[in-house]
């Protein structure tokens, strides 16, 4: 707790810090926390799961006050973290009763109408915000502090235009901290446009690489899904994700799962938030042993004690492979990743190598037994990747599911 009180926190945050039981900062914390309660400008390279949300929520917390409008904004790209930061800075606001609401889109527009009007924190995802914007239903005059969380993956989703939108509505006399694993030429142009002098911080990669094993598998596609099957059951592990590229084979890949014995859910853009939502409260409650996502569905997500990543599909971004394996090998913990390499994916693997310094070894296929296969039962095939990919599922293929086994 000493080290947290020489950062200057207040005493109402500190209480709760000591009741969550938090041993002290971690870098990302320390680094900025100073600047922040100092009312600078902030660019600050850090990934999820990092502490980012105290860094920045305490400045909030510093400046907000009851009654007098939304005074602080947080831009995130996902409607996941949007709850998650939500629920984060209510914590910390425990003996400073604020009113700070989530704003985000897949559900009615309408009940955040009246929410918007009695609110002092807004935490929304950029295309929602924008619609309110554009609706003259949300008022960001009185904003103090404004905060950019996962800016990369913010411009990754296509928000780029929105996001540039809404921070040309907020007052010109802010705080403006940006969080962001990777600093983008697009992100270190948008801070020169709308930032003031802002000092830059980083902290070291959450992820150890020394206690990060990353092992591929040459499989071929008609044995793929039962490699995946024997691994998943006979690998000792704790939470685990599989990464898939598009929401079909997120569909295909869960069902299956299930179909041979093991405890799986999905979760992709095409759910509704409710569902999405209470998928992700039986993952972190262990209700659930593996979680079959997009990226898109996955990303700003904080999961603590995932030990395996499995990437059934390659991702056609080098940058993107760093993000799925970033979920595992957090705090000094030991973390695993298995890619299936089966001959369409030799192109995208080979662009992970490339772009990015990692080790991946060759591990010998193990002998599978055949499983029980029902096709996918959608037509979609576009990766989910970028904004787009939070609309509608594809129309439905008609006819019944087909089954047969794979070898």
């Amino acid at each position: 707790m000493e080290e947290f009180k020489k950062l200057g926190i207040d005493e109402a945050v500190l209480k709760v810090i000591e009741e969550v039981q938090f041993q002290k900062p971690t870098e990302i914390q320390q680094k900025t926390i100073p600047l922040v309660l100092q009312k600078k400008d902030v660019i600050a390279g850090s990934a999820t799961g990092s502490g980012k949300t105290l860094a920045f929520g305490v400045g909030i917390l510093a400046s907000v006050e009851k009654h007098k409008g939304i005074q602080a904004l947080v831009l995130t790209p996902t409607r996941e973290l949007t709850d998650q930061v939500k629920t984060e800075i209510k914590k910390f606001a425990k003996y400073r009763p604020l009113r700070i609401i989530s704003i985000y889109g897949g559900v009615s527009i309408n009940p955040q109408f009246g929410e918007l009007q009695s609110c002092e924190v807004v935490v929304a995802t950029p295309g929602r915000l924008a619609d309110h914007l554009r609706r003259n239903t949300i008022d960001l005059s009185k904003v103090k502090v404004l905060v950019l969380d996962e800016a990369d993956r913010m411009f990754d989703m296509g928000f780029i235009d929105d996001v540039k939108f809404i921070v040309s509505r907020c007052p010109a006399h802010r705080q403006t901290l940006l969080f962001s694993a990777t600093i983008y030429p697009e992100i270190a142009q948008l801070a020169r446009q709308y930032m003031k002098d802002p000092i830059k911080v980083s902290a070291e990669k959450f992820v150890d690489p020394k206690k990060l094993k990353q092992v591929y598998y040459d499989t071929p596609k008609n044995i793929k899904l039962a490699t995946l099957v024997h691994l998943l059951k006979n690998e000792k592990s704790g939470l685990v994700m599989v990464f898939c590229n598009t929401r079909r084979n997120v569909d295909f890949v869960a069902r299956n799962l299930k179909g041979n014995g093991v405890h799986a859910q999905a979760i992709h853009g095409g759910f509704s938030q409710a569902k999405r939502t209470q998928t992700m409260e039986r993952f972190h409650a262990q209700q659930t042993h593996v979680l079959v996502c997009t990226d898109v569905a996955a990303r700003g997500l904080d999961i603590p004690h995932v030990s395996h990543i499995y990437n059934y599909d390659l991702p056609p971004d080098g940058k993107e492979y760093i993000h799925r394996i970033g979920r595992t090998a957090r705090a000094g913990k030991e973390g695993k990743v298995i890619n299936l390499l089966s001959e369409d994916s030799h192109d995208n693997f080979s662009r992970v190598l490339r772009e990015n310094d990692v080790e991946i070894t060759k591990e010998n296929r193990p002998y599978v037994e055949p499983v029980k296969v029902v096709k996918a039962e959608f037509v979609e095939e576009r990766p989910s990747y970028g904004r787009r990919s939070f609309g509608p599922r594809g129309p439905r293929r008609s006819g019944p599911r087909r089954s047969y086994h794979q070898n």
